[in-house]
């Protein structure tokens, strides 16, 4: 038997599912999936991928009161009138950076 130590972490019941629904499909097992984890680790002195947090948060409509929501659409009118509408593109791209999308 391969020298092994055990590994034991506690995290959210359903994104461990779509993680291994994820793994599964990619042949890989949860071990597996840890192991590569430490050996990128320990070969890049860091973690694998960038940590921050997000720049703004999006704005959950269904938690704005119905002033506040007209005021939001109220701007959205307002860059129309102005000229100051975005393409489909520009709208994706700005998206894409404040979000990392």
């Amino acid at each position: 038997m391969a020298n092994t130590s055990p590994v034991y972490a506690r995290i959210n019941t359903q994104l461990k599912e779509e993680a291994e629904s994820v793994m599964n499909k990619l042949g890989i097992s949860p071990s597996n999936a840890i192991q590569m984890l430490y050996s990128q680790i320990v070969l890049l002195q860091g973690m694998p991928f960038e940590i921050k947090m997000p720049a703004r948060k999006p704005v959950d409509i269904s938690s704005l009161s119905q002033e506040e929501l007209n005021a939001e659409l109220l701007k959205g009118v307002n860059s129309l009138k102005s000229g100051k509408a975005l393409t489909e593109a520009e709208v994706e791209q700005e998206l894409s950076e404040l979000y990392s999308l």
